[in-house]
């Protein structure tokens, strides 16, 4: 006889199953749900209108067809306006509403209309195009329905989730999914961290609400993946917990405060890892630090990787800026690098940061060879490297346009098909550091490279200068 093995699955103990309808959840948040629409001035130079029948000449429909058109023919030197429709909700009774800020950046006009139909002028208080989050404020003497936000670090995937909008300005329409993935990134900016569901959400749902089943708000819809146009089942949404605190900074300053490391930045890969000894690829590795910032001050160095902050691990680079940006400026917090083979704790004091400075370091090269080399300047060849090097001289700094304050050793020759080739090194480029020991000339890098040899690593790590900025790059070692 056959065993039977019988496998019982029990819910856990925060999951709760799919209720037989929606229908009372739809009912009480959809009236805090509204339709924002949006109108924009552009000029008409381009619109010509229908063109004129053509007649036999002489025609006497020609004259009257040309007379008609003539009159009826936009003016391209008068703009004309273009309306667009998006979704919000409220979050205040006194009349704040959330949205997205790409359904009302640049709009000259803004009009939400709440669930009776009733029409109230916006004023923008803030927004976000980082985040994506923008807040408005309607006036009215009524107090309006309102929602809140939920903890959505708690939600998990496969948790039931309920989108209410306004898709192709249809307004009021309900539907119905789960939480598919956590932590996308979309590449749409520094802090993506979406929420993945397949509750359908087309053109017209952004900046609507995703609820949980207790009510809350859990996420803003914001983009879709969709190569009809159409839902397919892959939308997502800003968490809560991260437009929480920007919609607060929002309506007590009129702008973001984040916090500020002084760092830049770039993810670590296997063979960085194993050019440092790390045991695996994690962290964010530090590839310059601004003079003066928060992470100088402390003793932070460009080498360093950052594997803790404020108490919580850094799996990976893109989760360092969320977590900087998210701290109270003026907090003090420990930050865990890992540096020559082991782990050292500093207390950094949180600044905040301005606007414009990019939050992660360049991975690009010159580009196109500048010049060709014209040999001399003492160059030596690095075979393991696949590429010759040279001290900073004169010649070299004029031959490559090379800084004043230029150090290191110069890129002088790249081998085609080598490592170096394919990791973007140029010619002109400066090597400013190996193995986070600093390099002056080509015998430290020869003398770098027999090291590496010795302690059986199968790469090297350079720090490289040039029109892009300081970023490490992992060589991996050749026969030579």
């Amino acid at each position: 006889m056959l065993a039977t093995t019988l496998v019982v699955v029990t819910a856990g103990a925060g999951a709760r199953t799919a209720p037989e309808s929606f229908a009372d959840l739809a009912e009480t948040l959809s009236p805090a749900v509204v339709n924002i629409s949006t109108t924009q001035a552009v000029g008409g130079g381009a619109d010509r209108g229908p063109e004129i029948p053509q007649f036999p000449p002489g025609s006497p429909f020609e004259e009257f067809f040309k007379e008609f058109f003539d009159r009826h023919r936009p003016d391209p030197q008068k703009p004309r306006k273009a309306t667009s429709l998006g979704s919000g909700f409220i979050v205040d009774a006194t009349g704040y509403v959330v949205t997205n800020n790409h359904v009302i950046a640049d709009a000259d006009e803004i009009s939400v209309v709440l669930h009776d139909n009733t029409v109230l002028k916006a004023k923008v208080i803030g927004k976000d195009a980082k985040t994506d989050v923008a807040l408005l404020k309607v006036e009215t003497e009524k107090k309006l329905p309102a929602v809140s936000f939920g903890d959505s670090d708690k939600a998990r995937v496969g948790d039931w989730v309920l989108a209410i909008g306004n898709p192709f300005g249809l307004g009021g329409s309900v539907t119905a999914g789960i939480i598919s993935a956590r932590a996308r990134d979309i590449q749409s900016g520094p802090y993506d961290d979406f929420i993945q569901t397949d509750a359908a959400i087309n053109r017209g749902n952004s900046g609507g609400p995703l609820f949980n089943l207790n009510g809350e708000v859990v996420g803003i819809n914001a983009a879709i993946y969709t190569p009809s146009g159409g839902s397919v089942g892959i939308g997502f949404a800003v968490p809560s917990n991260m437009a929480k605190l920007v919609i607060q900074d929002l309506r007590q300053f009129g702008r973001t405060r984040r916090g500020w490391l002084g760092v830049r930045i770039q993810s670590v890969n296997d063979e960085i890892a194993d050019s440092l000894g790390l045991a695996k690829a994690q962290g964010a590795l530090v590839a310059s630090v601004s003079d003066n910032g928060p992470a100088a001050q402390a003793g932070i160095k460009a080498g360093d990787v950052v594997v803790g902050f404020d108490g919580r691990g850094v799996e990976e680079m893109r989760r360092l800026p969320r977590m900087v940006a998210e701290t109270a400026i003026g907090k003090t917090v420990d930050v865990t690098v890992y540096r020559d083979g082991k782990e050292r704790k500093f207390k950094v004091t949180v600044g905040e940061l301005a606007e414009e400075p990019t939050a992660t370091a360049d991975t690009k090269g010159r580009g196109e060879d500048k010049k060709t080399d014209r040999g001399g300047n003492g160059r030596e060849k690095v075979g393991p490297l696949g590429l010759s090097v040279a001290a900073v001289g004169p010649e070299l700094r004029q031959q490559f346009d090379l800084p004043a304050g230029a150090r290191g050793v110069v890129v002088v020759q790249v081998d085609a098909g080598s490592d170096a080739a394919e990791k973007g090194l140029r010619p002109g480029d400066v090597i400013v550091e190996m193995n986070q020991r600093e390099v002056t000339n080509p015998a430290d890098v020869s003398k770098q490279v027999e090291a590496a040899v010795k302690a059986n690593r199968k790469s090297v790590l350079l720090l490289v200068e040039n029109e892009g900025g300081l970023r490490f790059i992992a060589l991996k070692l050749g026969k030579g």
